[in-house]
């Protein structure tokens, strides 16, 4: 485990992203760290695509949303 020194701006992105994702602030910035990798990795794959991917890596099914009631 190390220290990274990122930028006061990207730090404070980082703090406000955590209040949408419910993560530590060391858990997001390894989660765009992660996901920057794979994107880097899979150029031509969605976001979406690598996010599903991984949660079934992991041993998580998505279901499909359930229908709305009008």
């Amino acid at each position: 485990m190390g220290i990274v020194n990122i930028d006061e701006d990207l730090h404070d992105q980082l703090r406000r992203a955590t209040t949408v994702s419910c993560r530590s602030i060391n858990a997001q910035a390894a989660f765009w760290i992660r996901i920057g990798m794979l994107c880097e990795m899979n150029p031509t794959v969605s976001f979406n695509d690598l996010v599903t991917r991984e949660l079934k890596t992991a041993g998580v099914s998505p279901r499909a949303p359930a229908p709305r009631s009008p």
